[in-house]
């Protein structure tokens, strides 16, 4: 048997892969995140499959579960928000299967900052404006930023940032972007990007915690920080620029008739 660790995408249904989707389908087991991950997605799970919802289960009883899959010679489909590469948690798991021997696989999905991106009908990479795309989080409840990662290092660069697992924690996000960014500089707050009730809001570094009070966010929510969500002027890329030159297209070439 096999052990696939799924990205379900961002919220909508049919943003999961083809290679996720058919997989569920076709997996006599599938356990997945409950809080992150639409019924829609695991509700196509074939007849008679085991259907669990992970999210009030510790490490240890997810792993039981795939054991007796295990046992009984059963692929699981585990689904995970997203993609699992990105705050999955599955590289315990995965270190878990190794120990025991158990056979997995990774699909990957639609990250949830490409998904606001596409929403919004914004390129994350300008020319000239941004070419960098930072996806980080703080410090909170959860484990510590190693070294070096901090907010006030990483805003050093003025890149793109999708700060994840932080709505809570806008003071700290202020004030260590600011003098970096400016407190003008365009915030977008996306709360559960492309589900049913997504909502997006566009703010700045200095009003974006009293628009996050007004709309009562507390959870679900990526803040994408950046020039690029602005009115910004910036120049056309040199991919489709005709003057210039690369190994698919020579300069100045004209389209045949």
């Amino acid at each position: 048997m096999t052990v696939y660790f799924i990205g379900a995408g961002p919220g909508a249904p049919d943003l999961i892969t083809v290679r996720g989707l058919r997989l569920i389908e076709n997996c006599p087991v599938c356990l997945y995140a409950g809080s992150l991950v639409p019924t829609e997605i695991v509700e196509a799970a074939p007849d008679g499959a085991l259907v669990m919802d992970t999210a009030p289960m510790h490490l240890d009883q997810i792993i039981e579960e795939i054991k007796k899959a295990h046992e009984l010679g059963q692929d699981v489909a585990r689904v995970h928000s997203g993609d699992p590469a990105i705050y999955g948690a599955v590289a315990e798991q995965m270190r878990r299967l190794d120990a025991l021997g158990i056979d997995y696989d990774v699909v990957p999905g639609v990250p949830a900052f490409a998904g606001v991106a596409a929403k919004l009908k914004t390129e994350l990479t300008l020319p000239e404006i941004a070419q960098t795309i930072i996806v980080t989080r703080t410090g909170m409840k959860a484990s510590a930023m190693p070294d070096g990662e901090q907010l006030e290092i990483l805003g050093q660069s003025k890149a793109t940032l999708a700060i994840h697992l932080s709505i809570r924690n806008l003071d700290y996000i202020r004030r260590s972007l600011e003098p970096y960014y400016g407190d003008d500089c365009p915030v977008v707050i996306a709360y559960r990007a492309t589900w049913p009730d997504e909502l997006y809001i566009k703010t700045t570094l200095a009003g974006m915690k009293e628009e996050v009070r007004k709309h009562k966010i507390t959870r679900t929510a990526l803040i994408m920080v950046g020039k690029v969500f602005g009115d910004v002027e910036f120049r056309d890329s040199d991919l489709y620029n005709a003057d210039y030159a690369h190994v698919l297209r020579n300069k100045g070439k004209k389209k045949a008739k």
